[in-house]
């Protein structure tokens, strides 16, 4: 019979295909004693699955495909970090020879004893790490039985089916990736989850936090993804499925339609043009930048270089990296965005401490200004890159005026560095910062005067401004661009930032929405950047607008506070 569960889309489109259920390990272990004569033997097992374990994950990096998302290397060495790391590695060889009891069993009681330290913490950020941590577990658990860490239950994948999964790690991904699926479903996750990040990356139609999905879905049973809606058909009837497939035929079609956009300029019917950028992480995605006809990169997430390594990328080999991508974009701007790591991620073997709040911690500008010596390479590299075409560079998470002058310091330090050594560089290259925090959208006039331009960052702006973790599936329907609050800080810079002449960009997901778009232009906005998968849909957007009516109605949505009216007003707003 059929019927229909809810979850949180996390790209849209329509999917249709078998059902192909993802098993997965649960914690669960016999307990028996070792005699104190063979604890030395249980300890070499236990070991020996250490070690496959992580000779898993070397493997799983080195036969990475090439046109693979940038976060699949990042994923990976996540949970080698996690292996590594003496919580899971040493303390169950003490509790083997404590206990007298067999290396499963160890394994499992350390677990349990992290798994309730994180359900104690009640932290939305650090309940995705925590489904890193079993994942970890679940391999070792495998390892451990003599079994092999990848799932043969997927073998037979392909465009036809659709992947059900409580969770899905790293592993589980690059196998997805190889395999094709049309589509996935997890019971976990929101919409910055790893599933959420590598779904949007492959533009496939996929649904999180479908709880319980597994217990009521059956093997190779039909399913309709809709990812717009966020809704999962079981078991449809032949009127249904024809519906979807027509549809599905129908957005293909108009996939096809908006290719013949690429080389069109963005402007709106009233003849004002509109900069539609591309936010990319590593050198390569710049083939997808083209693709898409975007005017220039307004978001180089340059922290990618360091994430996915166990050392430091050195000054030449970030100079070759910022290089190649300005030299691809042959005179179009490249925004290129200082790292933004944080003290949640290891890097350059350091160990920093876990905190309850990463994301309010020490991370982006705060850190590299810790720092300076890391920084000055960056800045170096950057600069040096300068020479070679358009290049702009952008500070993220500044909320102090004191973090422009002592960033914009550095950056002369990296000049003078450079002129002594005759390097060659632009010395007008221009610097903008990120506003993401609220103390930033309400005193940005202190930083309109010591900036070029500014860009808007809407993920982190509506994560602070509301108090709500975007990664916690529970808060997830709290997570809101629409919000009053959000709203107005968004008016306020872009408002502020034209009456200076201050150039402004909006680069979060809101950028790339294509049912925000004719608010944005209305509230003021002519610069946006997003990813390059989303471009010729917001570009269709933008040539059928005409801002002359469009302008009033986005100022009326500022006065209002009711969620169905603010609603109704947005629909009234995008019709044609």
């Amino acid at each position: 019979m059929s019927f229909t569960i809810h979850g949180t889309g996390i790209c849209a489109g329509i999917a249709i295909g078998q059902a192909m259920l993802h098993s997965h390990t649960r914690l669960e272990a016999g307990h028996y004693l070792v005699p104190r004569s063979q604890i030395a033997e249980e300890l070499a097992r236990f070991d020996a699955a250490v070690a496959k374990t992580r000779a898993e994950f070397t493997a799983l990096r080195e036969t990475i495909p090439a046109n693979a998302p940038s976060e699949f290397e990042a994923f990976i060495d996540v949970h080698m970090m996690i292996l590594n790391d003496s919580t899971l590695s040493k303390v169950p060889r003490a509790i083997i020879e404590r206990e007298q009891c067999n290396a499963e069993w160890a394994l499992k009681l350390q677990a349990d004893e992290l798994l309730a330290q994180f359900d104690a913490i009640e932290d939305g950020y650090l309940r995705e790490r925590k489904a890193d941590v079993l994942q970890v577990v679940e391999r070792l658990m495998l390892a451990l039985g003599g079994q092999p860490g990848y799932v043969p239950d997927i073998t037979d994948a392909g465009q036809s089916k659709i992947l059900v999964a409580h969770d899905l790690s790293p592993a589980d991904v690059l196998q997805f990736k190889q395999h094709q699926f049309a589509s996935f479903l997890t019971e976990l996750g929101g919409t910055t989850s790893h599933t959420a990040v590598v779904a949007r990356s492959l533009n496939l139609p996929s649904i999180a936090s479908l709880h319980h999905a597994r217990s009521l879905i059956y093997e190779n049973e039909m399913l309709i993804v809709d990812g717009t809606q966020g809704v999962v058909i079981i078991d449809p009837d032949p009127q249904v499925l024809a519906d979807y497939r027509l549809r599905q035929h129908q957005i293909e079609l108009e996939r096809q339609k908006l290719r013949r956009l690429r080389t069109t300029r963005a402007m709106t019917l009233d003849g004002t043009g509109v900069e539609l950028h591309a936010n990319i992480e590593l050198p390569e995605d710049v083939a997808e930048v083209a693709d898409a006809g975007a005017s220039g990169i307004g978001l180089f997430r340059t922290e990618f270089l360091f994430m996915n390594r166990d050392t430091l990328p050195n000054e030449e080999e970030q100079f070759a990296a910022y290089r190649n991508v300005v030299e691809s974009m042959q005179g179009l701007p490249v925004t290129i965005r200082t790292y933004d790591l944080g003290s949640d991620k290891a890097i350059d073997g350091e160990q920093r401490p876990v905190l309850q709040n990463p994301a309010l911690g020490l991370r982006a500008i705060r850190l590299c200004l810790t720092e300076p010596r890391r920084f000055q390479i960056q800045l170096r590299a950057i600069l040096r890159a300068s020479h070679y075409g358009k290049t702009r560079l952008l500070i993220p998470m500044i909320s102090a005026a004191a973090e422009i002058d002592q960033t914009l310091h550095q950056i002369e330090i990296a000049k003078q560095t450079l002129a002594a050594k005759n390097i060659a560089f632009d010395p007008r290259l221009e610097v903008g910062g990120m506003i993401e925090i609220p103390a930033a959208a309400l005193a940005l006039r202190m930083f309109t005067r010591k900036l070029d331009f500014l860009s808007i960052g809407t993920n982190d702006l509506i994560q602070y401004t509301l108090a709500i973790d975007r990664t916690d599936d529970a808060v997830a329907h709290l997570y809101d661009p629409l919000h009053p609050a959000v709203l107005h800080l968004v008016a306020l810079v872009i408002s502020s930032a034209n009456r200076t002449g201050t150039p402004v960009a909006l680069c979060g997901e809101m950028a790339g929405d294509v049912k925000l778009s004719r608010l944005l232009l209305g509230l003021g906005l002519r610069q946006l950047s997003m990813h390059p998968g989303q471009i010729l849909a917001v570009k269709q957007e933008i040539l059928r607008t005409n801002l002359s009516s469009v302008r009033l109605l986005a100022r009326r949505m500022l006065r209002i506070a009711d969620p169905d009216r603010m609603r109704a007003m947005l629909e009234r707003l995008n019709a044609d």
